[in-house]
């Protein structure tokens, strides 16, 4: 069944320049600008260019630096390492990070300088994360045990020689062919002194473009134009700041609010506007309304749910790129779906800004090992408070809309990642399969998935198809080193034209759409994707549109936004 199909016509940029001068409080007489003066009693925004960004010891905050064991991992084996690397070599980084060629790899991006600052956060480092580089040790050592001791007998006897800092953390077992692993004990992890909230920080600053470099591998130093916020993820002040992008208030009880200096209290101001957002139209009508917000991120809306997938989403500021920003979210989300853990799709600076809005966040089930922590428990532990687990083919009813979770292969380097999940949609008499970076390497499994839903009316898909190799995300949290060989074959790939057809006539598709796969500028920061027209995945992905049209499939790639109304 096709959907109806309708673009929205071209509009103007998001904020223009006008917008932007008035937010700032800067406006002048033709053009000029000047410093805005606010009073205590003036009610204020937060601006709309201003960035929230998570930090973790000073790192940008992603998923994997939330559970203790992963972050001790991540502490020793990526970030202590690139230090030490850019501390013996920073011409070598420089260099890098002007390389297009070199674009996500492990180099520092200030220019060869700051080096004593940055000397001064590895000794910081090394003496406020004692704990968790013994519990990286540790992981190490057990990993070693286990290959050397652990050949199909009792596991029991291995239990006294458990390094100590992981002693009751972990449970020894085998799989059915005898293989020796562990299992974390994730809650009580979470309640031990591994957990460091003392570690996380928010960083204020503003953007004015989509220049925002590579922020993985470069630790957030202090700078002029900045506040640096000591401060838990689950303390209400994010939550306070996120809504005061929306909400006015009094700046006399913003100022009591925020834990700020005298220094960062000027510093802040400028962070504050007298200028309205714009109001949000919310959807009313009888059918429903999707819009794109680059890469992964779709907003579903009917007259009573509103449902956000995978959200990744630009912040407002001059520009010619049409996107939708914070500023085009509903004040209530009713669900929030996240199909995977990597940081493309769960994006702690847009999750801990959407907090306040979120009624639900839906997640996948997983099994609490090394490399598939449990994203329930890192959403809990940073102050989400109403974490739904969906399992595959589990059905959630919220308004009326239906999810029901539907199997996710592939994109995980062969890992026994169970945190992934594919989402089908049901509204009205439409379907839409919200299918990720799944990689179709088993049809069967979407034969036997077709048999119990039925046709997909529209289906969104990425196509990455070559993917980073294994050691580029999961490499801090391997024991036993890889070969290049086997690294290089195991990689974080979605489907390739073949897959992706197959998943296209298997479903009867009326639709589809393929994601802009990273190509969108404001997400270079965390992507470091450029592709050209004869990188494989374009080639790869127009094919596949190329034959959805030649035989009446409406089909594109998504670039930057995109507004579609489903009949009733």
């Amino acid at each position: 069944m096709a959907l109806d199909w309708i673009k929205t016509s071209a509009r103007p940029s998001i904020v223009n320049t006008s917008d932007i001068a008035r937010c700032q409080g800067t406006e002048g007489p033709k053009g000029s600008t000047k410093m805005q003066t606010l009073v205590t009693d003036e009610l204020v925004y937060l601006r709309p260019d201003t960035m929230l960004e998570p930090l973790v010891d000073r790192w940008y905050a992603w998923s994997y630096l939330i559970p203790p064991v992963t972050a001790a991992r991540n502490i020793t084996h990526r970030h202590l390492q690139i230090i030490d690397s850019y501390l013996s070599a920073p011409h070598v980084h420089a260099a890098a990070v002007k390389n297009p060629k070199m674009l996500g790899g492990p180099f520092i991006d200030y220019d060869g300088g700051r080096l004593e600052e940055i000397r001064s956060l590895k000794q910081k480092t090394l003496q406020n994360c004692g704990g968790l580089i013994r519990l990286s040790s540790a992981v190490q050592e057990l990993g070693d045990l286990l290959r050397s001791e652990a050949k199909g007998g009792s596991l029991h006897p291995l239990y006294p020689r458990i390094p100590e800092p992981l002693r009751g953390f972990v449970e020894l077992v085998y799989d059915l062919n005898s293989q020796a692993s562990f299992r974390l004990i994730e809650p009580l992890l979470y309640r031990s002194a591994f957990y460091m909230r003392s570690l996380q920080s928010l960083l204020l600053s503003t953007t004015s473009s989509d220049d925002r470099p590579f922020t993985l591998s470069t630790p957030r130093l202090d700078k002029d134009d900045a506040v640096h916020m000591e401060i838990p993820f689950e303390d209400v002040v994010v939550d306070f700041l996120a809504e005061l992008k929306s909400r006015p208030v009094r700046l006399a009880d913003v100022r009591d609010a925020l834990p700020l200096d005298t220094r960062d209290i000027e510093r802040f101001d400028a962070f504050l506007t007298r200028i309205a957002p714009p109001q949000y139209s919310s959807y009313t009508g009888r059918g429903a309304r999707w819009r794109y917000f680059g890469h992964a991120c779709i907003l579903l809306e009917t007259g009573s749910a509103s449902f956000l997938f995978d959200p990744v989403i630009s912040y407002s500021y001059q520009t010619s790129l049409h996107r939708y920003t914070y500023s085009d979210l509903p004040a209530v989300l009713d669900c929030v779906c996240i199909t995977h853990n990597h940081q493309d799709h769960i994006l702690m600076e847009t999750l801990l800004q959407l907090r306040h809005r979120a009624k639900y966040i839906v997640v996948p089930k997983s099994a609490g090992s090394l490399e598939d922590p449990s994203l329930a428990l890192i959403l809990r532990a940073i102050g989400f408070r109403n974490v739904i687990e969906l399992g595959e083919m589990e059905e959630l009813q919220i308004g009326d809309i239906k999810l029901i979770g539907v199997p996710f292969f592939g994109e995980h380097a062969d890992l026994n990642i169970r945190s992934k999940l594919a989402y089908l949609v049901h509204v009205g008499r439409h379907s839409l399969m919200f299918a990720a970076d799944s990689c179709n390497i088993e049809p069967k499994v979407y034969e036997h998935v077709q048999k119990s839903v039925g046709h997909v009316d529209a289906l969104f898909l990425g196509m990455e198809c070559d993917g980073a190799p294994l050691s580029w995300l999961y490499g801090p949290l391997l024991t036993q080193q890889i070969d290049r060989m086997s690294d290089q074959s195991r990689r974080l790939s979605g489907s390739n034209y073949d897959q992706g057809i197959d998943i296209v006539r298997r479903f009867g598709c009326s639709e589809v759409y393929v994601y802009a796969m990273g190509q969108e500028p404001w997400l270079n920061y965390i992507m470091s994707i450029k592709y050209t027209d004869a990188s494989n995945p374009i080639i790869q992905s127009n094919k596949l549109i190329e034959d959805c049209i030649a035989h009446g499939v409406r089909a594109e790639r998504l670039f930057g936004e995109k507004e579609i109304f489903l009949d009733s």
